[in-house]
Parts: structure tokens; sequence; C-alpha cells
């Protein structure tokens, strides 16, 4: 999962517009992942329909829906100013802490695949395994990476900045096209697959909502386009510029995925996968074939520089959305303090802790991919919803204000937006149904169990934003003038209409 945005607009007009392959990148860069791929390997070849489905009903709709909502309506806010414009603050004010909140139990899961890179650095596989199977083990490093994270945000963005630029490089597109690469070479090398690479496997086998609900994460692997409608503003001609780069990084973002996806489905035995270890176990079994186990510590390295780079790059990111809309006068003062270097630190303080509560699930769990699953799939709910809240603005915002200028508007008029925004909508409930089942191919203990955590943990999540706005105080909105922050359209009073024979007297 690549995250979302700050919440802050682009307001910066650039010297040099962004071509259409550029922006595709930009695209790229905010959602291709590899940590999720294990979790669409057991569909072996059927996942490729999986991954094409989800992006025609999400990653698509997203991307156009965003690009229309952030150049109507481009000031501060992110999706706070969207589903604000809509359905008022209180909703705008939830999307945004699902957007922070679904961030922050990301990183446990995230930190839990940086754990077992570490663990695979040791040149003894079953050593290995066992290692990144213990849950303290799993604790302890997470807990580690992620406090040396927050604490190195403190210092401000430039240092961390700078490790996420090149970390990024090194330990997500490299292994990325390595494993495209050693997969591709394994099948027309006609070496012995795991799976039947024929066409019949393309269509799913599975017609029961537990072998399913693994594919609904498959959402979340695409999240994220939204933040790259910004620069929108930048493009010329973004009715036609816009649409082709979306295309391109769609295409390329699948292909990632999809190959990346088979690459482990082939080499891994399907019972065999695991949630957490396989990715790693598919780039050892790979070398060990071509010879080239002496490569296997270093990609294990490469991922753990990955994944730090991202959690670096993100302990500070959506928190800076929340803080602005919370200086407007949605959180308490103490949690708009920023420190010497600006950076929000009591925000992160509190991130802090709360990722280190759902971190203890991984000892209090039966098993480490069980708690794994379990803050997957709250975060993909989690997400899912402030998505709904945002396809359901932009098609209600089509007819309340339907002339406000957008640089970009989903083509095909109202059917369009329909079309567009009505797939986006049902596709993100869809996945947020299918969220709540127990997989049948992972084991997570008692499914009541299982089933109980995750409503609960939603229920108090969605809660939490409306107990602070009930005990909202005039006092909390930030006088400064740097805080500033638009009212929305609906806040402004908007003229009264003139008499034609008032205003001819008036002009003259």
């Amino acid at each position: 999962m690549a995250n979302t945005a700050t919440g802050k607009s682009s307001r910066t007009v650039t010297s040099a517009r962004l071509g259409v392959f550029t922006l595709a990148m930009i695209n790229v860069a905010a959602i291709v992942s590899l940590r999720g791929l294990p979790s669409e390997a057991v569909y072996g070849l059927s996942s490729i329909f999986y991954y094409v489905f989800a992006a025609i009903f999400f990653l698509i709709p997203t991307a156009l829906v965003a690009a229309e909502l952030a150049t109507g309506w481009p000031e501060d806010g992110g999706v706070f100013r969207w589903v604000g414009e809509a359905f008022g603050a209180r909703a705008g004010f939830l999307a945004i802490f699902l957007q922070w909140v679904e961030s922050t139990v990301y990183f446990p899961t995230v930190l839990t695949f940086a754990a077992v890179s570490i663990a695979f650095i040791r040149p003894n596989q079953r050593w290995d395994e066992a290692l990144a199977s213990n849950s303290v083990y799993t604790v302890i490093v997470v807990l580690i990476v992620y406090w040396a994270a927050t604490f190195l945000n403190f210092k401000g963005m430039k240092l961390s900045g700078a490790i996420s630029q090149w970390g990024v490089i090194a330990g997500t597109l490299f292994p990325g096209a390595l494993i495209m690469v050693l997969g591709l070479v394994y099948v027309l090398q006609r070496r012995p697959t795991q799976i039947p690479l024929d066409l019949s496997g393309l269509l799913p086998q599975h017609a029961d909502f537990a072998s399913l609900v693994l594919a609904a994460s498959i959402f979340l692997a695409y999240a994220g386009m939204e933040m790259s409608a910004v620069h929108v503003k930048d493009v010329d001609n973004p009715q036609q510029k816009y649409p082709m780069a979306i295309l391109i990084a769609s295409v390329i973002s699948v292909a990632v995925f999809v190959f990346g996806t088979l690459a482990i489905a082939i080499i891994i035995p399907q019972k065999q996968i695991n949630l957490v270890q396989s990715l790693l176990v598919s780039y050892h079994d790979f070398f060990k074939v071509f010879g080239l186990e002496f490569m296997a510590p270093i990609v294990a390295i490469l991922l753990a520089v990955g994944v730090f780079a991202s959690v670096s790059t993100w302990v500070a990111g959506p928190s800076k959305g929340i803080l602005a809309v919370g200086k407007a006068g949605y959180l308490p003062n103490v949690l708009q303090e920023t420190n010497k270097n600006g950076v929000q630190v009591n925000i992160l303080l509190i991130q802090a802790v709360i990722v280190t509560i759902l971190a203890i699930m991984f000892v209090i769990l039966p098993s480490v991919q069980a708690a794994y699953q379990i803050l997957s799939q709250l975060t993909v709910t989690l997400y899912l919803i402030m998505y709904m809240l945002m396809f359901a603005a932009a098609i209600y915002l089509r007819y309340t204000q339907p002339n406000q200028p957008r640089v970009f508007k989903v083509p095909g008029g109202l059917a369009g937006m329909w079309i567009v925004g009505g797939a986006g909508f049902l596709g993100s409930l869809l996945a947020f149904v299918l969220s709540f089942v127990p997989p049948s191919q992972i084991a997570v203990g008692s499914p009541t169990a299982y089933l109980g955590i995750l409503i609960v943990c939603n229920i108090i999540v969605v809660a939490i934003p409306f107990m602070i706005l009930a005990f909202r105080k005039s006092t909390w909105k930030s006088t400064s003038p740097d805080d500033a922050f638009a009212p929305f359209s609906w806040e402004t009073p908007r003229p009264a209409k003139v008499e034609p024979a008032v205003e001819e007297l008036v002009h003259q």
C-alpha cells in the first residue's frame, strides 16, 4: 500500500508542465508495494481476474474521481474538504480521521514484513522461518523500527525524505523488477511450476465468501491513487492527458502486481504460502534454482530498507493533514503543538502508542499470521469507508454544485459520474463486506473472535471523531494567520439576489 496525501493541496504552479509519462510514474510510485503479493498468490492464475476487477471497479474510478474533486476544490483539506463540501464538516472530519487512523493501523503490518526481512538476512532458511514466526521477536522489531522512525521524524522531513527517496528505489523498485524477471526466466526455461499455467485457470474457482476475503485486500493494494490528483493542475489539456496517464499507470501497476504475484505462486506450493514470509521464501527458492544463493541476504536487507524508508515517510505524512484540519478547530490545542522543526510531535506520539498497542496483538493472537491478517483487514475496512464517502461526495456535488469550476471532470456528464463514481462506490462496498469474513486459507483462531475484533474496532474508530466533535471548543481554532483554513462554500454567505431594476439603478 502506498499511503495518501497529507491533506494539503499543492498551490504552487510549477514552471515545467507534467507530461503523460511523468504523471503516470507519480501514480505508480504512489500505489505499488510488494508486501501484499503473497495474499493474492494463493489464488494462482485467477489472481489476474481479481487484479483486473479491482482496477476497473476501484483503481481507475479512484483516480478519475479524485482528479475532479482536487481540481474543483483545491483548497487545503484534501478528503476533509471534498466530503465536507458534500455532507458537512462532521462527515469530512470522519473521512480524514479514517485516513489517518488507517495509516496508523497499517504500520504494524508493514513493519511485520520488515521483521521477516531482517530474519531472512541469515543464510539458514529454516532458522529464518522459525524466527520470523516468533511473536515476541516480531513485536520487538516492530516497536524498535517504528519508534526509531518516529524520533527520526522529530528532526523534520529533510533527513527522512532523503532516506525515503533512495530507500524506495533500492527496497521496492529493484526487488520488484527482480522477482518479475526471475519468475519470467523460470517459466521460459520450462521448469516445473506449482500452478497450472493454462487459460482455464484465469476464472475464479472459489464460490464461497470465505475463500474470497483475501481478494478484498487487492483494493488496498491499489489505494493511494487519489494522492496524485493534485498534480492535474500542472498538466496541459488534462481532460485528455490525465485519463491517458491513469491508463498507463494502471497497466504498469497491474503488471507489477500480477507478475510479482504469479512469481510467488509458481515457486511456492499453494498450501505453503504464508502471508508474512512467502515473498522472502520465493526469492530464496528462485536464487537456489539459479545458483544465486548469495543474493538472498542482499535482497532481504534491501526489502527491510525499503520498508523503513516507506515508514519513515508516512509516519509524519497523513498526520500533517489531520494537524491542518485540527488547527481549523477540530482538535484540542495540545494536539496542535509542533516542535521547532514544525513537526506535530504530540500527534506522532499518540500514533506511536496506538501502534504499540496494536503490535501487542501479535503476542495475544494464535499466530503472527493471524494478527497480520486481522490488522490488514482492519486497514482495508477503515480505508474503504473513507473511499465510499469520497465517491458519494463526488456524485452528490455534481448536483449541489454543478457550476463549480473543475479543471478536470469525469467524462460523460452526470451519466459518466454515476458510472465511474458508482463503480467505485459499489466496488468499495463489496470489498468492505468481504473483509469481515474470516479467510478460509488462513488460520485466524476463532472465526467469531476474528469477526468480533473487526466489528468492535471499526465501531470504536468511527465513533472517536464524533466524540471529539462533541467536546469541541471555540478555543481549539488557531488564531495564527499561517493556519487560516478556507471555509466551505456552504459557510460563505451568498449575495442576495438583486432585482434587475434595482441593479440597473445601482449601476447608474
